[in-house]
Formats: structure tokens, sequence, C-alpha cells
């Protein structure tokens, strides 16, 4: 069976929004799960489990952005051969990274199990809060492999040039989620009520469920990547693929790691302050979530994309991506921001009680912070173009710059000036950098000459080096 989608041909921006569309709904519904999922806790469950999730949250960030990387560089691959029409190509590459895949998330979800308790430990967990992120964080170790085998899936499907399918099962894993919650969090008939541990599991049985049917669907419909019975020798590793998924993967998943790892080193200078300041800004976070999904929609898609085409040498089409990933970037995302700030107290009483100062520390915080993500925006647009090349070590050092250099040491040099704002203002100095750098290398930078080697010489010779 032959791709049915693809991205190499028609109107860019039509086929850009399109392609764009499945993903930002996808990446709100998952937000919109959290947020669900975080009024249940805290306001049912306290402040201090809502501070025990956000923190949990943010480890969970921190490890899974290793999987992302691993599974961006499959998508990148698996795109670049579907736009050079290169299929047999593109099951090799799936069936390498899905048996790396697999054991790579089993290894993590093992260890992270085991050093639970030193995690959150290591974040500073407030004392309250502390008992409601070990049952938290051990449970949800527990669904790492079935998040991460359902993210894998849905981020070959997109490389391959189908954003709609990922979709729908991730609405599936989200209806879920949210009709599990409550039911396992306060119980009902025989179920018990298994409090903050009901939440964690509500999640584990959603993802669990989700993926199966995702494989299932895909073998039914005789996907053209689906790997068949006389076809199992592509599950025997292929090194010279494997290495391609490190050198590429590695850089992609530890870009992750540092946006991650910065929000871990600020929460930890957050929890200085105590439980109320914590649930602030755990709240903030909620809607900074839904403020970041634009751009990271059209910065996935535009990965793909521009890999597609990358492949089928059309370099024209590359640029042009580019141009209309940043414009709407801009529009999409601008105007959420400008929504959220006309709602702010009000969307942030859905994550806080009216009555207590984290509303009024949580209001405070957005106003600084949320206009920034605009322009961070940029960079994760202009990052998804350049990496679809294969030139994934100069964003990496541009976040490095931007959120460890910039951002982190920032927020420490003026917090006995500032106090918490010192936090909240670094944000904004750190997302200016970060566009400033991007649009730089866009301009000026080597990436354009990047090549996986997977395709033969047919892009190479398109783009004229």
């Amino acid at each position: 069976m032959s791709p049915k989608f693809s991205l190499t041909e028609g109107s860019i921006p039509r086929a850009l929004f399109a392609f764009s569309l499945p993903i930002l709904f996808g990446n709100v519904l998952q937000s919109v799960n959290g947020s669900v999922n975080a009024i249940w806790v805290g306001q049912y469950l306290g402040e201090a489990a809502l501070a025990a999730v956000g923190n949990s949250n943010v480890v969970m960030f921190l490890l899974f952005g290793v999987m992302f990387g691993f599974s961006m560089a499959s998508t990148i691959m698996v795109a670049q051969c579907v736009g050079a029409k290169n299929i047999a190509q593109a099951k090799r590459v799936v069936g390498t990274s899905a048996v790396f895949f697999l054991g790579l998330s089993l290894v993590m979800s093992l260890l992270g199990f085991a050093l639970t308790h030193f995690l959150v430990a290591w974040l500073g967990t407030p004392a309250d809060a502390l008992p409601f992120a070990l049952t938290y964080m051990r449970i949800i170790f527990l669904a790492l492999p079935f998040m991460g085998g359902l993210f894998f899936l849905m981020a070959v499907l997109r490389g391959a040039g189908d954003s709609k399918t990922p979709f729908v099962y991730l609405c599936m894993a989200v209806v879920l989620d949210i009709a599990l919650n409550p039911l396992l969090i306060f119980g009902w008939g025989p179920i018990p009520r298994f409090g903050i541990a009901g939440s964690a599991s509500a999640t584990l049985i959603a993802q669990a469920l989700s993926l199966l049917a995702l494989v299932v669907h895909l073998y039914r419909t005789h996907h053209f990547l689906c790997i068949r019975r006389n076809e199992l020798s592509l599950f025997k590793v292929d090194w010279s693929l494997v290495r391609l998924l490190v050198t590429k993967g590695i850089p992609m998943g530890l870009q992750m790691f540092v946006i991650s790892s910065s929000m871990i080193a600020l929460t930890s200078l957050v929890n200085r302050f105590g439980s109320q300041e914590t649930a602030a800004f755990n709240a903030a976070m909620q809607l900074w979530n839904y403020v970041q999904m634009p751009a990271l929609a059209i910065g996935a898609a535009a990965s793909s994309m521009a890999a597609q085409n990358v492949g089928a040498g059309n370099w024209d089409r590359v640029g042009k991506v580019a141009t209309t990933g940043v414009l709407f970037n801009f529009l999409i995302g601008g105007s959420l921001i400008a929504i959220i700030c006309l709602l702010n107290r009000h969307a942030l009483g859905l994550f806080l009680p009216a009555s207590g100062p984290a509303l009024d520390i949580s209001a405070h915080l957005n106003l600084i912070v949320i206009w920034s993500f605009a322009l961070f925006g940029t960079s994760i647009v202009l990052f998804g173009v350049v990496r679809a090349t294969g030139a994934v070590m100069p964003p990496l050092v541009m976040l490095v710059i931007s959120l460890w250099l910039i951002r982190v040491p920032f927020a420490h040099w003026m917090l006995d000036r500032w106090q918490a704002d010192a936090i909240w203002w670094s944000f904004p100095l750190s997302s200016m950098t970060s566009m400033l750098m991007s649009v730089a290398y866009y301009r000026f930078g080597g990436w354009r000459k990047v090549r996986l080697g997977l395709t033969g010489a047919r892009a190479a010779q398109a783009a004229g080096v």
C-alpha cells in the first residue's frame, strides 16, 4: 500500500494549516486532560496534592524528553524516506526504531520507579506534598512505556504525512483519562476510593488501551508502514540506523532535557517560597501549556513537512514552510495569549481556590511571563525546520545558552533582590535571546548542507551542494 498523504506538493499555507490543526487540537486535548485532572486534584484533594502532581509532571516531562528525541529522529528519517518515495527504507527505520524505543522506555520506567524517593527529594518537594508525590509518581512511571509507545506511533504516522489518525487515538486516551479520574479518585459502587493514586491509575489505563487500539487499527487498515509476518526480519536491529537514531536523537532529546531541567531548576527555586507559591506556579503552567500549543503544533508539522520536501529535493518549499510557520505562530499564538491575559484571574481560578493567596500570586506572575511564549514559539518553529535536514546540534546549543546560561542564572542572581519576581522575569529575557539566535541561524547557518544519508544523492543534487 502506498502513502495516502503527501506534503511535497500543493499550497504550503493550506497544507501546513491542515496538517497542524489535528496536532494542535491533540495538544489542546492533552492540556485539557491535564487541567481537568488538576481541577479534581486541586479542588478536592487540596493544594499540597496539586503541588505534588505539578512536581511529578516536571520529572516526567524530563524523562519523556529523552524518548521524544529518538521518536523525532525516527520521524524525520521516515519523512525523508517517504518524501523520496523509498517506502522499503521507511519500514526498516520503523522496525529498528520500534525495538530500540521499546527497550529504552522499559529501562526508564523501571529505573524511575526505583528512584522515585530520590527524585522527589531532589526537587525539594514541600513536606506536606511529599506523600502525594511519591504515590502519584510511582504509578506514572509504570505508565511510561504505554505513554511512550503511543507517542512513538503518533510521531511516525506524522512523519508519513498523517496527523489525523494520531488525533483520533489521542482523543480516545483523553476521554478515557477524564472519565476514569473522578471514578478512581473518589470511588463508586464496588470501586474503592484511591485518592491521588486513582488519578495516576486513570492515566495508565487510558494510555494502555489507546496504544493497543491504535496498533490494531493500523494492521486492520493495512497501513503501508505496518510490518507483516513475512517482514519480521525488519525488527532485527540495523545498527547503521541505530547510529543515526542515537546521533540525531540524543541532541533532540537533550533539547527537551534542557527545557525541562531548566524548569526543574526554577521549580526548586519556587519551592523555597512554600506550597502557596508552588501551587500558584503550577496553576499558571496549566495556562502556559495552552499558550505553547500552537507553536508546538506548527513546529511539529513544519518538521514533518520540511523533512518530506528535503527527501524529495524541494528546497524552495522548505523555505516557504519556515516563513509560513513563523507567521502562523504569531497569529494563532498571539491571539491566544491576548485572550488569556483578558481572562487572567478567571482562568487561574479554575485551578486555585478564590479565597486563597495563591490566586493573587499566580495572576501576578502570569502577566509577566505569558507574552514571552510568542517569542519562544518562533524558535520552536525554526528549530523544527532546521532539524528536518538532521541539523540537531545548533538548536541544542541555542537552548543551552538561552535557558541555562541566561534564564536560570538570572533567576538565581536576582532572587535576593527581586524575590520570586526574579524567576518570572527570567522567562521573557531568555525567550528574546532564543528567538534572536534561531532567526540568525536559520538565515545564515549551514543547516541546508546537513544530510542523513538515507535517500541517496537526489536531495543533495537538487539543493546544488
